[in-house]
């Protein structure tokens, strides 16, 4: 898993409440047996005119001018900026994973739901939580100003506007240390290789019969 430590980049502002995952990655492309390859189909339904199916080449495909990842003053943003209750519906794990291989480090809005919540940490991705009036004023900045960025310090919790203010987050000890290395469930488990190993060794030393199979 990537590491999260210090990120800079554009922000491209989604400004609808309650986002659903059938939304950030229609049901169709969940036939995918891969776990890499769904950035060209997030938000597929309103980023394009045309129906998308798995495996089109998003080139021959029909963009709609007046979505927002499509307008050129948010080419190459890498955080989102969202409303309300963000990530609702299905627990579909695609939907951060459409959101990281698109190119999203992070993701802020007010609330999200708790599964879609989960699985960014889990996928590398980093969800940060903000009063709604501070939601707001910076909705407010990103249309007023073209270009504009923000900078994400984890380590220190905060983000930095362009004009230098700083904006504290909380994030929960465990998810931060997990982010901060690129950690996911699996390589947290693998930094137990040796007992893991030790354990085997001792197990089928004591109980042999458990390495025969049937």
């Amino acid at each position: 898993m990537q590491k999260f430590t210090l990120h800079k980049g554009i922000v491209a502002p989604m400004d609808r409440e309650n986002v659903d995952t059938d939304a950030i990655i229609p049901k169709q492309f969940l036939k995918s047996i891969r776990k890499t390859g769904f950035g060209p189909n997030l938000f597929d339904e309103w980023r394009y005119l045309d129906h998308g199916e798995p495996g089109q080449d998003p080139a021959s495909r029909k963009p709609n001018p007046d979505f927002v990842l499509n307008q050129p003053r948010y080419k190459g943003a890498s955080v989102l900026l969202a409303r309300k209750n963000f990530g609702c519906g299905s627990s579909r794990e695609h939907a951060p994973w459409a959101i990281d291989q698109y190119g999203f480090r992070a993701v802020i809005a007010p609330s999200f739901a708790d599964i879609f919540f989960n699985n960014c940490f889990k996928n590398g991705l980093l969800p940060i939580q903000l009063p709604e009036a501070t939601v707001d004023m910076l909705f407010n900045e990103v249309h007023a100003f073209p270009g504009y960025e923000l900078t994400i310090d984890l380590e220190n919790q905060v983000i930095v506007r362009p004009q230098g203010e700083t904006i504290p987050f909380d994030v929960q000890a465990f998810r931060k240390y997990c982010l901060l290395n690129g950690f996911d469930d699996i390589g947290l488990t693998l930094r137990q290789s040796d007992k893991i190993k030790a354990f085997e060794a001792e197990r089928l030393a004591t109980k042999p019969w458990l390495a025969h199979t049937m």
